[in-house]
């Protein structure tokens, strides 16, 4: 039997992972004094609302060798193999953590660096549990397979302000103040497994076309393979604006277009009224 892990940055929450059978490992958050379990003791909802209440921005951390592990050996245990799916090594040292307690569990366990985040790592995770659901390779084949196709993700997303940006040190107060004012809305990647800045537009319809435009440009969208959207905040508004602005993409190839909402590891430094959109290109 092949299992699978996977930790919280893919943004997956507790219902979610049983209804897809897999093992959730979260990340801790900690607003203040008060230190919550991502996905599992923090709804994405809660985090939000959270986010949107406190000045300071929460902190996360990774997942430790210990937790890994600890969750090798209860899921090896009955002779199984596990393919464990992690955030960006450029993002957090929970990869590590992961390769480090793998060690004792050689042929047994197999670590995949998903080189993403938030719904980039999201599908990577859907296309594992498709594999592993049609039963046709092994465990070390579905982990490389999931290795080259993971070079194929595009993960984009528009955010509504810069102010998390901001807060989070990623950009400079000048530029921050200067964006609000100008309505500049700035579409983000992932890139070789760091955060990038990938334009600018003036506006949130502007944003949506620029978003378009970069889908296209990626080289389109696979249908054949995993996609999903996301949104962050407390409102799906936006989304829904996105999917309207961008029928062109989905119409006679996607009946339904699956979305979630963004969790702490990414929606930290996005904040509220961003929107995603991760697939593998063509």
């Amino acid at each position: 039997m092949i299992k699978i892990l996977v930790d919280s940055g893919c943004d997956v929450e507790k219902s979610q992972a049983e209804e897809l059978g897999i093992t959730l490992l979260p990340f801790t958050v900690r607003f203040g004094d008060e230190e919550y379990l991502d996905g599992l003791t923090l709804s994405h909802e809660q985090f939000f609302e959270k986010l949107i209440e406190n000045s300071d921005l929460p902190q996360t951390s990774q997942i430790n060798e210990f937790t890994f592990d600890d969750n090798f050996k209860r899921l090896t245990a009955d002779g199984s193999q596990v393919i464990a799916i992690t955030i960006s090594s450029k993002l957090s040292g929970t990869y590590s953590s992961a390769v480090k307690a793998a060690k004792k569990y050689a042929g047994k366990v197999f670590v995949v660096d998903s080189l993403n985040a938030c719904i980039g790592e999201r599908i990577l995770l859907d296309y594992a549990i498709r594999l592993v659901d049609k039963g046709e390779m092994t465990a070390p084949q579905i982990a490389e397979e999931l290795n080259e196709k993971k070079k194929k993700i595009q993960l984009l997303a528009l955010l509504d302000t810069l102010k998390y940006l901001r807060k989070g040190g990623r950009i400079s107060s000048v530029a921050a103040v200067a964006g609000e004012m100008l309505s500049i809305k700035p579409v983000i990647t992932v890139n070789e497994g760091e955060v990038k800045l990938l334009g600018k537009a003036m506006g949130s319809k502007k944003g949506n076309n620029l978003l378009n435009q970069l889908v296209t440009k990626c080289g389109g969208i696979n249908f054949s393979m995993p996609y999903v959207l996301a949104y962050s905040g407390l409102s799906d508004a936006f989304l829904k604006k996105y999917i309207a602005d961008s029928e062109n993409l989905w119409k006679g190839r996607a009946e339904n277009i699956p979305y979630y909402l963004i969790g702490s590891t990414i929606g930290t430094h996005v904040g509220p009224g961003a929107i995603a959109v991760a697939f593998f290109a063509n």
